[in-house]
């Protein structure tokens, strides 16, 4: 490698996730198919600008391992178990109804039976990496279909082991009698290897973690949480076993322990990168070639992948009694073809089960999968939330309740909650606006009127009655989203008056910039209370104490609104900032020295009148 040649992939790697990720969130069309079309751009496919050689997608992989660890640390050993069933009954109709369905496609297009039933298993592989990550994108992780979708992945990954001992068993080339042999002594590899971690991990790992904890050297507890992680998916991979599931048993061994929060906190950046590095690979690795040689075939397969997975994970999710609103997302997660079929399929083209074209075709396949799934998932939001309408509608119409409120809310969480609940205790109803579905069943238990959908989309908003509202208060926890909701509101509904909560003085500007008037910062008044309580806690008394905190409240109001026009200006901002405070603090001196003067006053007036 010639010198400063060293630059070139990283270089490479994040000019191109700079540039597509942020563009493809503004087209929300989701940050992992940013990383998609970001590989395919800068692999071998289309401009070449990484070598085909490179070890990329081997170490890539790590994002996902790390992943699964953390998604461990967040399942303690007791709701696991809990999860037992789900994961090995659910997991298994999954895969099993899956590859079942597949195999009878490959059965009817003439295939041989053997073929069929290896490519239906590694079709029938989900991808972890980019199901969890749009759980986390989403915040769906704790939601019914959530957890499902966790429990099938969890599943796969145990079956990845009986799949690859499966697959020379069934080839032609490699059905020797030593098959059933190679079969139990991988599998006593697996389990030997898992043993291994859980009493390892029970016995060694919160000792180690203190002893190095001890050592006072934040660096040094960083790489030890990497050396965990990588042992063990090490460990795992030398059994022939994913290395994401043993990385998953070490986070849950420590799910209870005391360092599960800074283990958190310093594996997160790593697993940010190296998950984007992953979906960059698999970008990189679609052969456009193999495409063009026979695009029929390659639409066929995905037609088929998506089509057979799609009815069985919907009668699966029916079944499962997963909410309605949550369904989408279960099924369409769930369908899309995995990162473990690529390992299944090269270990069929090693036995000769199928060839190099084959191969190529079904990678493109998967791939193509992968790379459609977001947009199936923006599909599947807007008909299930067209189904929700009418359905809204119709019940309306049937029960003739009464005109919309005029009032819109758009969030549920705990500020929005607060909200409606003080509006409703003085007689005042409201509409509520949420995307997240187990909120939204909660208030309706309670009669509220509640849509679910993104307030950020202009028909959701029509469909809640905005046309016709006089109030919209916006309580969202993303800045951007209340920023965009804002912004659409004073286009399309000019005789809205805006309500929104700020997280930060940045927020407040951008609020104010996008016409919101009515704007409160959402720790403001909570730190002035405790300001209060620390003064009357110094002696002051609460009368006085709670006068200060009004009197700093309106000159903090005062101060914000004049540095609007500022925006954009630091050195003004900053002055303007030391003026106000020096203003307020002189102010404030001067109020106490009077009252001093009074009190001072009032005694003397007292002695005078004793003597």
């Amino acid at each position: 490698m010639s010198h400063g040649a060293w630059l070139q992939l990283p270089l490479v790697f994040l000019a191109a996730a700079v540039l597509a990720v942020p563009l493809a969130r503004y087209l929300r069309l989701g940050s992992i198919l940013g990383y998609l079309v970001a590989g395919l751009l800068i692999g071998p496919a289309v401009l070449g600008l990484i070598p085909e050689s490179t070890a990329i997608p081997e170490v890539a992989e790590l994002g996902v391992v790390l992943m699964l660890f953390l998604v461990g640390l967040e399942l303690e050993p007791k709701r696991l178990w809990a999860m037992r069933r789900p994961i090995f009954g659910w997991g298994s109709v999954q895969l099993l109804g899956c590859a079942a369905a597949l195999t009878a496609v490959g059965l009817a297009l003439g295939y041989p039976w053997r073929l069929s039933v290896v490519v239906s298993l590694g079709l029938a592989m989900s991808s972890t990496a980019v199901a969890l990550a749009v759980l986390a994108e989403r915040n769906l992780g704790r939601t019914t279909a959530g957890e499902s979708i966790l429990s099938v992945a969890l599943l796969q990954d145990i079956a990845a082991i009986p799949v690859l001992a499966l697959v020379p068993v069934l080839a032609l080339s490699g059905a020797h009698g030593d098959g059933d042999g190679r079969t139990w002594l991988a599998a006593a590899k697996a389990v030997g290897a898992i043993v291994v971690i859980v009493f390892g991990g029970r016995l060694l790992l919160r000792p180690a973690l203190r002893w190095i904890a001890h050592s006072k050297t934040p660096e040094i507890f960083t790489a030890a949480a990497l050396l965990l992680v990588l042992g063990t998916a090490a460990l795992m991979q030398l059994v022939g076993l994913s290395m994401a599931l043993g990385a998953f048993l070490a986070g849950v061994l420590l799910a209870e322990s005391e360092y599960r929060r800074e283990l958190e906190t310093d594996l997160e950046p790593f697993k940010g990168l190296l998950l984007g590095l992953f979906f960059i690979a698999v970008g990189m690795g679609l052969d456009l070639k193999a495409v063009a040689a026979q695009p029929g075939f390659v639409a066929a397969l995905v037609l088929a992948l998506l089509g057979c997975k799609i009815v069985v994970l919907a009668l699966m999710a029916k079944a499962m009694k997963i909410p309605l609103v949550e369904r989408p997302a279960f099924v369409i997660l769930l369908a899309q073809g995995g990162e473990f079929g690529f390992v299944v399929f090269q270990l069929a083209q090693s036995e000769g089960m199928i060839n190099a074209a084959q191969n190529s075709a079904l990678v493109a396949a998967v791939a193509l999968s992968l790379a459609l799934t977001p947009l199936l998932l923006t599909g599947g939001d807007r008909l299930m939330s067209q189904k929700l309408a009418r359905r809204g509608l119709k019940k309306r119409a049937e029960a003739a309740p009464p005109p919309p409120s005029p009032i819109i809310i758009a969030g549920s969480g705990r500020y929005g909650q607060v909200v409606a609940r003080m509006l409703r205790a003085n007689g005042v109803e409201a509409t509520v606006l949420d995307h997240d579905s187990e909120a939204i069943e909660s208030l309706r238990r309670f009669g509220w009127t509640v849509y679910y959908g993104d307030a950020t989309r202009l028909d959701m908003l029509k469909t809640a009655g905005a046309a016709t509202a006089r109030i919209l208060v916006i309580a969202i926890d993303d800045i951007a989203q209340s920023v965009e909701i804002a912004e659409l509101a004073r286009e399309h509904f000019p005789q809205l008056t805006l309500v929104a909560r700020a997280r930060n003085v940045q927020h407040y500007y951008q609020l104010h910039e996008a016409g919101v008037r009515h704007i409160e910062r959402e720790t403001f008044d909570a730190a002035l209370m405790s300001a209060r309580s620390v003064l009357e806690l110094t002696g002051m008394e609460p009368h006085a104490a709670r006068r200060q905190a009004m009197r700093f409240r309106r000159h903090n109001i005062e101060v914000l609104n004049q540095m609007v026009p500022l925006q954009g200006d630091e050195n003004a901002l900053i002055a303007a900032a030391k003026l106000g405070r020096q203003q307020f603090e002189q102010q404030m001196a001067a109020e106490r020295e009077a009252e001093e003067a009074h009190r001072r006053a009032q005694r003397g007036g007292w002695d005078r009148q004793d003597s």
